[in-house]
């Protein structure tokens, strides 16, 4: 008997096709690293009690205000600003004015505001002397605030412009105390114990006081 020549039509199994998309599937998400704006790194203070006392220790020249409104147009100490720039001469002057120094000890470090002059470089004693001591201004850095605040419609551009001229003002104090460069003094490396001790050093009785009010509503 001959055999037929007919072999039938050729077909791939895919039963199992499921699965291996499945697989597939599960290896992608596991191996893809998706992008993720993370915002800014801020500490915000702790919560408040509802039955602890808020007390108000900060007299209106200690506050530094800067506010931003919604077509991004400054008030800085109530005064229009077009270059965001200065604010950081501004802010150095203000924590370091040393209006009205106290003896009085702060912080973890117990420092007071004359413990800080008394570490400070000649150079910068000298500068304080000539330029500022102002009774208008900030008492001495353990009591001076900067405090920023936006409109809901502010860019986050010029929010960010303003927060990095703060920190480049502290920057300059921290690096300037201890005989470096703001871009030296952001670069020490707090892993090394000789770094570290220069970085507590510099910010020692000079908190970075930096507070960032609730937005306003638009216009507001």
């Amino acid at each position: 008997m001959a055999r037929s020549k007919d072999k039938g039509s050729q077909e791939v199994n895919a039963g199992s096709m499921a699965d291996i998309a499945f697989l597939l599937l599960i290896f992608f998400l596991v191996t893809t690293q998706i992008a993720t704006n993370k915002g800014l790194t801020l500490l915000l203070p702790p919560k408040q009690e509802e039955d602890e006392p808020i007390e108000i220790k900060q007299q209106e020249r200690n506050l530094f205000k800067i506010q931003i409104n919604s077509a991004d147009r400054l008030l800085v100490e109530e005064e229009p600003l077009d270059d965001v720039t200065q604010i950081r001469d501004m802010v150095y002057d203000f924590v370091l004015n040393f209006g009205n120094p106290s003896d009085k000890k702060k912080g973890k470090n117990e420092v007071s505001d004359n413990d800080v002059y008394a570490s400070l470089p000649a150079s910068m004693k000298s500068y304080i002397g000539r330029n500022l001591g102002s009774s208008d201004s900030a008492d001495g850095p353990g009591s001076a605030i900067i405090s920023l605040k936006a409109d809901r419609g502010s860019s986050y551009d010029i929010f960010i412009s303003i927060l990095d001229e703060l920190n480049a003002a502290y920057n300059r104090i921290y690096g300037e105390r201890v005989g470096l460069t703001d871009e030296e003094f952001r670069k020490l490396n707090r892993n090394d114990p000789r770094q570290k001790e220069m970085y507590d050093r510099a910010r020692s009785g000079i908190p970075k006081a930096i507070s960032i009010a609730e937005p306003s509503t638009v216009g507001g």
